[in-house]
């Protein structure tokens, strides 16, 4: 224990000291993580939030609670009990809009009550601005990735601006609209809600977001005009904010980024950073999502290796295995130099699960490119994938250039041969832990019997087992694999 701790020391002696690209004054914000109880303004309101879409959707929920906590909400799970309704949304699929607009005008029946808030914030925030407010005129707030700091305040003016809602008779285009980008926007200084101590988020894993934005411009992509350009948060922040979660009693931490090893915030890049979070007394485990394959070093793959509190798992998108395809998504890369990365990671950490995604029925996919996919399951074996059919988005560069020219069914075929051949590879992979031990962290009750427990390995394979007096959310426990299916492990705590 004693040389962990001076290894905490000297990781993060160099990382804590840098310069801020702003004055402090431009990027610090009063922490949110202690409540302002005595203020009678905005004593007993409740919130309720919806989130969307990835991880970092969660951390920014998180983040939002936060802020709001500190203003006086408390977090309800009954829209019929808000004074503030958000709904936390997702640009990368027309589907994931479309739910949040039904789910937007449901929600919209609760405005009859006086002073009832209903904001929509996030990446479709930013996506399709003026255009919520033009179709979904009973929405108070549209917030972007960028706004989240300013959202009590704009809470606020849009009840007083709006008063008691009548559903329906709203003037379209009469909400509060906040959905600037900003290059150097981090939210340093802001501290998400914590279950441990706030009761306002479930889970034992914590989020840190380390870079905001993309620079990548894929030609599918929306994230680059969604989120904006790539900026880091400074290390001290990241460490503060790791810190914060261990000492909430969390046992992992994720850090977030679009993409996520190209961090760089003045002379310090991704690995150093992994080092030094996974230095921060208390965590027992530290992920991280999504990387981007062009960007990861030798360096990276040495932090996973010889650290073990970085488990040993990577999600490493692929996409597709035609170089033609990846040319026309400007990837950036071929399926070679994929394959390569691929058994770099293998090569220097043997028992790594690997896990990607795969997207089908881009513009002008033939089926000899289609079937490179299915050649790449094969030979890479990933340990699981998620699979999407191209969906196109506004804004991007494949909308304004290529066209969405292949059959909704023909997508659909593929996408279902893609999903029924990473299944066998899955369950093949899962079977082959029968009879081996794994340290588990325990999530929390099995969702199919109350009387299991569901956790996950350090490879990130999910584990049900019987539940045991004295075992819940948070252990690490010893699991001895006895059985499996395509998706779960199940097992035995050894004791």
């Amino acid at each position: 224990m004693a040389a962990r701790r001076l290894l905490h020391s000297a990781a993060v002696s160099g990382l804590v000291q840098l310069r801020s690209p702003r004055a402090p004054a431009e990027t610090a914000a009063p922490s949110a993580a202690a409540p302002a109880a005595t203020d009678a303004r905005t004593a007993a309101r409740l919130v309720y939030i919806e989130t969307y879409g990835c991880q970092m959707n969660v951390a920014d929920t998180d983040m939002a609670l936060g802020l709001l906590h500190a203003d006086g909400y408390a977090r309800t799970d009954d829209p019929a009990r808000a004074d503030l309704i958000l709904l936390n949304t997702c640009a990368v699929r027309e589907k994931a809009e479309e739910r949040v607009f039904a789910r937007a005008s449901m929600l919209a029946e609760e405005k009859a009550r006086p002073g009832v808030v209903l904001g929509i914030t996030g990446c479709m925030a930013e996506h399709l601005k003026d255009k919520i407010l033009t179709r979904a005129p009973y929405v108070d707030l549209v917030i972007g990735p960028d706004g989240y700091r300013r959202l009590v305040q704009h809470v606020d003016s849009a009840r007083r601006a709006r008063g008691p809602g009548v559903v329906g008779k709203e003037k379209p285009g009469a909400g509060l609209r906040d959905t600037t980008l900003d290059r150097f926007e981090t939210y340093e200084g802001l501290d998400p809600a914590r279950a441990k101590n706030e009761g306002l988020t479930e889970g034992v894993t914590g989020h840190v977001t380390i870079q905001r934005g993309c620079d990548k411009f894929c030609t599918f992509c929306v994230v680059p005009y969604t989120r904006g350009r790539e900026r880091g948060t400074p290390p001290r922040e990241v460490l503060r904010q790791a810190r914060l979660l261990a000492n909430a009693g969390y046992k992992e931490v994720q850090l977030l980024g679009q993409t996520v090893n190209s961090y760089q915030y003045e002379d310090v890049g991704f690995a150093a950073l992994l080092r030094a979070v996974a230095a921060v007394e208390g965590l027992e485990r530290v992920r991280f999502t999504s990387p981007y394959p062009l960007d990861f070093s030798a360096d990276v793959i040495r932090a996973i290796a010889e650290t073990p509190q970085v488990c040993k798992h990577v999600h490493l998108p692929l996409q597709t295995a035609s170089d033609s395809v990846l040319l026309r998504m400007r990837r950036g890369y071929d399926y070679a130099r994929f394959k390569t990365l691929v058994a770099d990671l293998r090569a220097a950490i043997p028992d790594i699960a690997i896990t990607t995604d795969l997207l089908v029925g881009f513009s002008g996919e033939t089926e000899e490119e289609f079937a490179t996919i299915l050649a790449a399951q094969e030979e890479l074996r990933f340990d699981g994938a998620f699979t999407f059919v191209y969906s196109e988005r506004e804004g991007t560069s494949a909308a304004r250039k290529l066209p969405d020219d292949v059959p909704e069914e023909v997508k659909q075929r593929r996408l279902a041969q893609v999903i029924a051949l990473q299944q066998r590879i899955t369950g093949e992979i899962y079977r082959a832990q029968i009879g081996r031990r794994e340290r588990v962290l325990i999530e929390g009750r099995s969702r199919r019997r109350a009387d299991e427990l569901f956790g996950r390995t350090d490879a990130f394979r999910a584990v049900v087992m019987p539940a045991m007096p004295g075992v819940g959310s948070g252990d690490v426990v010893n699991v001895l694999i006895e059985k499996a299916t395509f998706a779960t492990l199940l097992g035995s705590v050894q004791t």
